[in-house]
């Protein structure tokens, strides 16, 4: 396969990911511009990849030990001690950029939130109704003294606020997995599991970018929020995740809990699915399933069948199913390198997937044996590893095609708005609208919502003079602005633009007001509209020449 056909796909992901990098921080004016060289391995590239890497390793190993916990399994302890040792690898990075002070203060905080979980669990395991609040309350206070730290180690370039609201969405995802979970209803845990992953790449973004803009010097002026940088994150999520998943799946297997491993196959293929429908909007079905194929046939059953193998004792069947394995480390080596061109090669490939496949057979070969702590050591070496993963195809992929990876840098100030330029001024919590001169008052305001700020559609349309439809039966908005007609569904991520579909990147959602709405970020760039974000007081100013 040609390498056009893998990278856009990977790339389009990359793209649509929405964070909180985008409340905490203005997007540029264009202007005329510069172009660099782009790459994934920088400094602040890096940085963005060790936090993506703990991060969202912390989110896995604390839902995964709060659900052991609660089951009261036999590696429930080997769990704890894994996310407590996560909370300790972060101590180093910590120290390096605010001194040893900091990163004993960051570990008084950090940890003791996670003592908070586990109280949570077994208050909830006791019917402690006082306990669960108790706990409930100590995550609470976590919530606003962590964000605090962020707020004054960043000296502000993470507000507060922001820093405080991605923590509250993070903790509420993880009660919520569970919730879910001690319910039964795994499928839900599951599917609020893979939201809190990613979320978590969400916020590395964030702090990453905080800590690059507070201090450039020490990053060599590079940046985390790059589309290079996007690239590569976006690839450790959907490999970190993977690898995570299937992990927890063998061990459910193994452990003969139907209903939860069914779970976690079907989040398993939401992965698959994330990879085979980008690579459809490129190349089409044809070579979406030939991906799907090479990836799941001997690479995804066979770790279950791997499992049965594993259970039953059954030699023959395991070599059988290494053979299969081994086969598809070659075939998707040799995608890889057809696809970039030679630049990730079939060795380097092959030899990362044998790597990975050997790691996910030997965290369960120890589980199986009872060693679950050398299980969860062998368990968070591989989930490290997929990192390295996302390094090396991102750096293939920029490297090929650097022409859509560099990022444009202003030569010249951005020009004073000409006096034919239309204003539209909000502030998030606020119901005050301006238009140009005219001020008048919303009955809605704009919020940040799952690290996203949403602004409300009818009055940002009709102040720019669209006419808007409301179609209640088909939780349908139209709104016809000139000559274009668009089309948003609520619940919906997916919207129209003169009958062409396009994905909006977040939900679309009414609130309590019963007003529609829709991300800042996609309808500013949709509608073409320059967007400045005041971060310290959340106010949110869109020009454009009408």
């Amino acid at each position: 396969m040609k390498m056009k056909t893998f990278i856009a796909p990977v790339l389009s992901l990359s793209l649509l990911m929405p964070g909180i990098a985008g409340a905490a921080a203005a997007p540029q004016t264009s202007t005329s511009m510069t172009m660099m060289k782009a790459s994934v391995n920088t400094p602040a590239a890096d940085l963005r990849a060790n936090l993506d890497h703990l991060l969202s390793e912390h989110f896995a190993l604390a839902v995964t030990a709060m659900a052991k916990a609660y089951d009261g399994a036999k590696d429930a302890d080997a769990a704890y001690k894994a996310l407590d040792q996560n909370a300790l690898d972060m101590q180093p990075a910590i120290a390096s950029l605010y001194g040893e002070a900091g990163a004993k203060e960051f570990e008084r905080i950090f940890r003791a939130h996670n003592k908070y979980t586990d109280d949570l669990v077994k208050a909830t395991k006791m019917g402690n109704q006082a306990g669960i609040k108790q706990a409930q309350n100590n995550i609470n206070g976590f919530v606003d003294e962590f964000s605090t730290f962020l707020s004054t180690a960043t000296e502000g370039e993470l507000p507060k606020d922001a820093a405080k609201q991605a923590l509250k969405v993070h903790e509420d995802l993880v009660q919520k997995v569970f919730d879910e979970y001690v319910a039964g209803d795994y499928t839900d845990a599951y599917k609020a599991y893979r939201e809190g992953f990613k979320e978590m790449f969400d916020v590395s973004k964030a702090l990453s970018t905080a800590i690059t803009t507070q201090m450039p010097e020490k990053f060599n002026n590079t940046k985390a929020d790059t589309k290079a940088a996007d690239l590569r994150s976006a690839l450790n999520h959907l490999a970190s995740e993977h690898f995570a998943l299937s992990a927890l799946q063998m061990q459910e297997q193994y452990d003969g809990r139907t209903a939860a491993s069914n779970a976690l196959v079907t989040a398993e293929a939401g992965n698959t699915a994330d990879f085979k429908a980008a690579i459809a909007s490129i190349y089409g079905n044809e070579g979406a399933n030939a991906f799907e194929k090479i990836w799941v046939t001997n690479h995804v059953n066979a770790q279950s069948d791997y499992v049965k193998a594993v259970k039953d004792n059954d030699a023959t069947a395991r070599a059988a199913v290494q053979k299969r394995i081994d086969g598809f480390t070659t075939e998707f080596a040799t995608f890889l390198d057809s696809a970039t061109a030679g630049n990730l090669p079939k060795s380097a490939a092959q030899q990362a997937l044998t790597t990975h496949e050997n790691q996910v057979q030997k965290v369960l070969d120890q589980y199986a044996a009872g060693n679950y702590d050398a299980s969860y050591t062998t368990n968070r070496e591989g989930f490290k590893v997929m990192f390295g993963v996302g390094q090396a195809l991102g750096n293939a992929i920029v490297t090929q095609f650097n022409d859509k990876f560099q990022e444009a840098t202003p030569t010249m100030p951005a020009p004073t708005p000409a006096p034919d330029m239309t204003t539209v001024w909000m502030k998030l919590n606020s119901k005050m609208l301006k238009i140009n001169d005219k001020t008048t008052n919303m009955d809605t305001t704009p919020v940040l919502w799952k690290n996203t700020t949403y602004i409300p559609l009818r009055f940002l349309s009709e102040g720019i003079g669209a006419t808007v439809k409301w179609d209640k039966k088909a939780q349908q908005v139209t709104v016809m602005a000139g000559d274009d007609t668009l089309v948003f569904w609520v619940n919906n991520t997916v919207m129209e633009v003169n009958g062409m579909k396009k994905n909006v990147g977040s939900t679309v959602f009414v609130n309590k007001d019963g007003r529609t709405q829709v991300p800042l970020r996609f309808i500013a760039e949709l509608l073409q509209w320059n967007v400045d974000w005041a971060k310290k007081d959340g106010s949110i100013t869109l020009t454009k020449a009408m």
